[in-house]
């Protein structure tokens, strides 16, 4: 039996009700490093993993698993890597994104924006030229600097901005024209483009 759900974006505090319980009462929990520290007060034997394909040697030998995924494991998240699988999820239990956490922090509406992840991915900026708002999930090779220079030479024009460690105690905003530098502070982040288009 499989359970994945989403812890947010990182401090324990914005953790679901419902996952907060079952963090609390499953028998065996698997989660990635960050995923597993943030959450050494609520549960100390959370086994932790470093790469996805470790889940699959935990899954085979264990019958209850709660697997713990950051921000909303069915947003760019691990729900689709396990389904390719061919593994059986019993529930996915949703949390806040970490974009939505960055929008709410910026108080901007989204509902109209242009979604990428570049975490672990490669993505075209380019149709970023036809949205007036997108939102990016970035890793220590897509940085919100190297962003930024490449939405310049695309010739787009606007602001940019860099959410570092949203949710935790060294969390940083950074605002931003497109094109100028930005201080790469952590690969853990999300950056939001505003283009202003004619």
């Amino acid at each position: 039996m499989l359970i994945v759900a989403g812890v947010g974006p990182g401090n324990p505090k914005y953790l679901t009700y419902d996952v907060r319980i079952k963090i609390e009462e499953a028998r065996h929990i698997l989660a990635f490093g960050r995923v597993a520290n943030s959450l050494k007060t609520i549960r100390k034997d959370i086994i932790e993993v470093n790469k996805v394909e470790e889940i699959l040697n935990y899954i085979d030998g264990k019958k209850e698993i709660l697997l713990l995924a950051s921000g909303d494991p069915n947003f760019f998240g691990i729900v689709d890597f396990l389904k390719k699988k061919g593994l059986d999820i019993q529930e996915v239990l949703p949390g806040l994104s970490s974009f939505q956490y960055m929008m709410g922090k910026l108080q901007k509406s989204w509902q109209n924006a242009n979604f990428l992840s570049l975490h672990g991915r490669d993505e075209n900026l380019e149709n970023i030229k036809s949205h007036k708002l997108s939102i990016l999930l970035i890793d220590k090779e897509n940085t919100p600097n190297k962003i930024s220079k490449e939405l310049y030479e695309l010739d787009i024009r606007g602001k940019i901005y860099a959410g570092f460690n949203l949710s935790y105690e060294n969390e940083k905003i950074i605002m931003k024209n497109i094109g100028e530098e930005i201080e790469n502070i952590s690969s853990l982040g999300v950056v939001v483009v505003e283009n202003e288009m004619d």
